[in-house]
């Protein structure tokens, strides 16, 4: 077996956002129960709330990379700290304008000339 093994969403970030949106989804079922508008509203607000919660997390370092990693990083209390630089492959790492790589210069064109011959 090797000693590097996928273990995304065991980290802070996964299990707390995890946690708030789980709360959302029951406010959101109550909600549907009651027929009450303001309780879907309060339950949707909850479950964005868990994504921004997952995503501000993992931003500060509490959440990990996609991909492998050696066993000594596999631990839940273990702190990112690639995480400001961003993570390559990232979706949130993207969005929030990280792991992007520096543009290359644009160099202009010299423009054509043309010439009119003159011919007979």
């Amino acid at each position: 077996m090797s000693a590097h093994q996928y273990d995304e969403g065991h980290t802070i970030a996964g299990w707390t956002g995890c946690a708030v949106a789980t709360v959302g989804g029951v406010v959101l079922g109550l909600g549907v129960v009651m027929v009450s508008v303001p309780v879907l509203a309060g339950g949707g607000a909850l479950v964005v709330l868990g994504v921004l919660v997952t995503w501000g997390l993992h931003l500060a370092g509490w959440g990990k990379p996609p991909g492998r990693r050696p066993r000594e990083e596999w631990g839940m209390r273990t702190r990112d700290l690639s995480a400001r630089d961003g993570h390559p492959g990232c979706v949130g790492c993207r969005l929030a304008g990280r792991g992007r790589r520096a543009a290359a210069p644009v160099v202009a064109a010299e423009p054509e000339v043309v010439t009119a011959e003159a011919g007979g």
